[in-house]
């Protein structure tokens, strides 16, 4: 049975005449629920925004949804566990047309959200709160999150998908609601944070940012959050929708640079700074070579799941077009010109060895022949089971439904 509530029959209408939803997802937040309660409330009464305060309750067992009912917000409870889960919850039961989130620690600032509104009227489809802009109190944030954390997350946020901001994991932000619902976001723990913004990014959504401040804890107790745990999902999260930096862009690196070196020894050893490479360096070449292309066919496989399934959006860069356009004949047909080349090298090589009497190879040039050649016979054959593979997953895996728009 489906545990994510759906919206009252009425909330069409509903959302007609509200203009926004403070959104807080709530497990055992009595110590401060109160207090962000307030706070929100007070802003609508003074912004006179038309709006609601919605606590989406995890199962809390301390009388925070007394509190919240108390207090005259409307409380969605979300049988599912999982900060992600609370929000997907609280989102589809959400009757504002705009949806403003944050977290029912006394954290974030709910008294100051004009900036994310009027960005939201001005059109953006998701506003990200910028707490390095803001301000963050002293002993708002741990260390490790403030200096290591968040800013080499935001880093590949920026550098994998375009995302404008500097502050990829804020808590607070705001968005319009039906956008954020056509992404049909999925993923039920702390990753969905993440799968929000990368989601909106490959879909094109206009993102922007506002300074926020961040204020220590409220409660008494540990947070939720688990810093190396949580951090490694949210981390994976990224690779696992970008195959490009993933895979493609170091198997491009790999097979280029090993391509470089061999291409370099092929005619003989090579010095350089007053070191001589040789053969054990020709040899690490064609490797580099040999990894760097399974890399680049992983990408290949991945990107073309990934769109199949839906969790990654049709091609618009032609980079992105060639390795969804990648088909069997294709590859069959490179691999073959591979398997043929390197095939011929090595049977060369063996038949001289052959003639010799299998005895020591003294001509250093052979080795170079056969070892290139040899890269070039595995290198097909990789081909051939990756287009094979792609094939095979393609016809098992039937295409996802359209993401976003």
């Amino acid at each position: 049975m489906d545990s994510i509530p759906h919206p009252h029959p009425d909330a069409h209408l509903q959302q007609q005449t509200l203009e926004l939803t403070i959104l807080m997802p709530c497990l055992n937040e009595a110590e401060t629920l109160a207090a962000c309660i307030r706070e929100a409330q007070d802003y609508l009464a003074r912004s006179g925004v038309a709006g609601e305060v919605v606590v989406a309750d995890n199962g809390s067992t301390d009388g925070s949804q007394a509190i919240a009912e108390s207090l005259g917000a409307r409380v969605v409870p979300i049988p599912e566990r999982g900060y992600g889960a609370a929000l997907r919850g609280g989102i589809a039961a959400a009757r504002g047309r705009f949806v403003i989130m944050g977290d029912s620690d006394n954290s974030y600032d709910f008294a100051n959200l004009d900036a994310f509104v009027e960005a939201l009227r001005g059109g953006a489809d998701l506003v990200m709160g910028n707490r390095f802009q803001g301000g963050i109190e002293k002993g708002a944030m741990p260390v490790l999150h403030r200096y290591l954390g968040n800013p080499v997350l935001s880093f590949l946020g920026r550098l994998f998908f375009r995302v404008p901001t500097g502050d990829f994991h804020c808590g607070l932000r705001g968005f319009s609601r039906q956008r954020i619902l056509d992404l049909k976001l999925a993923t039920p723990g702390m990753e969905f944070a993440s799968e929000m913004v990368v989601r909106a990014a490959l879909e094109g959504y206009r993102i922007t940012e506002v300074p926020t401040r961040l204020r220590p804890d409220g409660r008494s107790r540990p947070p939720h959050l688990r810093t190396w745990r949580d951090g490694w999902r949210h981390l994976r999260f990224l690779l696992f929708h970008s195959p490009r930096w993933l895979f493609l862009y170091p198997g491009l690196v790999l097979a280029g640079a090993g391509a470089l070196l061999s291409g370099l020894l092929f005619p003989g050893p090579l010095q350089l700074a007053g070191v001589t490479l040789d053969l054990h360096s020709l040899i690490a070449g064609c490797l580099a070579v040999l990894v760097g292309l399974q890399a680049v066919c992983f990408a290949v496989i991945s990107k073309q799941i990934g769109v199949r399934r839906g969790y990654l959006p049709p091609p618009r860069r032609a980079l992105d077009r060639w390795l969804l356009g990648v088909n069997l004949e294709a590859g069959l047909v490179v691999a073959a010109l591979l398997i043929l080349a390197g095939g011929a090298g090595m049977l060369a090589k063996l038949a001289g060895w052959a003639g010799g009497g299998f005895g020591d190879i003294d001509d250093p040039a052979s080795l170079r022949v056969f070892l290139v050649s040899a890269t070039g016979l595995v290198a097909g054959i990789q081909l051939a089971f990756t287009a094979f593979l792609a094939s095979i997953m393609q016809a098992a895996l039937p295409p996802g439904p359209p993401t976003g728009r």
